[in-house]
């Protein structure tokens, strides 16, 4: 497996968002150019058709052509871990596909299926590093796979990383435990807000979808944790909070939204959320959201 994926799931994972046109189609030119200022900026890993890009609204050939379209516009300049899941057929196709557009790696999305045995969710994550000859990125978003299993993930020969996005800190610090020695890689998946007491427990890097709109922030809270600085960390965090805190709004239905508003704001409109994703904030949301990224600005010029 590439030490060099190994490396950059230890960074920064920022999470494109996908631009749509008025009608609603994709504005590939657009997405294109939003990966290639993330990677410019010195992201570590971007990743394609996550759920900040809407993986769930798109059709299969619009996550195909996510992925194409991340790797080529990435340049090289950072890794393309590609989204994929849904049935394990279509996660094995995609992922086969993604390999042949220039994609790192995969990310394997946690399975959605309401009669999905905790087990048998570790066997499918499993099922799909097999079929794949790429690192692959197995993202746990509950608590409801026990330890034993989520160890047997994180240890196999082709999983570069576990990107944990369950609050239970305690089911992290066991797997972590567990895993002590091994080739586990473990990731905060719940963004810059957890990433201090997830790298605390021994999970580094962390992703990231506020890199759409201010990736030097999100490098300026990776660079305090990778320094062990947790006060510079914590007040880096305490910066963004306002903007992390909007987008936790019916029941996280506003996460894309804000960013998909706060670009908007910044003079780059990709269209609004889709369904059942929040379209757009109502007008109190927006003058706040309006406020806080005005407020980045006065604080970078003051900085300056």
């Amino acid at each position: 497996m590439s030490d060099r994926v190994r490396a950059a799931l230890r960074g920064i994972s920022g999470v494109h968002v996908t631009a749509w046109k008025g009608d609603g189609e994709a504005d590939w030119a657009l997405t294109g150019a939003i990966v290639a200022r993330i990677a410019g900026a010195g992201i570590h890993n971007i990743v394609s058709a996550g759920n900040t890009g809407e993986f769930y609204p798109m059709t299969t050939d619009e996550v195909v052509r996510s992925h194409a379209v991340a790797a080529e516009a990435a340049a090289g300049k950072a890794l393309v871990t590609a989204g994929i899941g849904r049935s394990l057929r279509e996660a094995v196709a995609t992922g086969k596909l993604a390999a042949r557009a220039g994609c790192d790696a995969v990310m394997v999305h946690h399975p959605l299926d309401p009669f999905a045995a905790p087990q048998s969710q570790a066997d499918y994550i499993l099922a799909i590093a097999e079929a794949l000859d790429i690192p692959l990125v197995a993202y746990i978003r509950s608590d409801a796979i026990g330890v034993k299993d989520l160890a047997r993930v994180a240890t196999h020969p082709n999983v570069a990383g576990v990107k944990f996005a369950s609050s239970n800190m305690m089911l992290l610090a066991e797997c972590v435990r567990a895993t002590q020695g091994s080739s586990a890689n473990w990731i905060c998946g719940l963004a810059e807000g957890w990433a201090a007491p997830f790298h605390a427990l021994g999970a580094r890097g962390f992703t990231s979808g506020l890199v759409n709109v201010a990736p030097e922030r999100s490098l300026a809270i990776w660079q305090a944790l990778e320094a062990n600085d947790y006060d510079r960390a914590r007040r880096l965090v305490d910066e963004i909070g306002g903007f992390e805190t909007l987008r936790t709004k019916y029941g996280n239905g506003a996460n894309v939204t804000v960013v998909k508003e706060a670009l908007g704001l910044l003079g780059t409109n990709v269209g609004p959320v889709r369904l059942p994703g929040l379209p757009e904030l109502n007008d109190s949301e927006r003058a706040e959201l309006c406020k806080i990224v005005s407020g980045w600005g006065s604080q970078r010029a003051a900085a300056e």
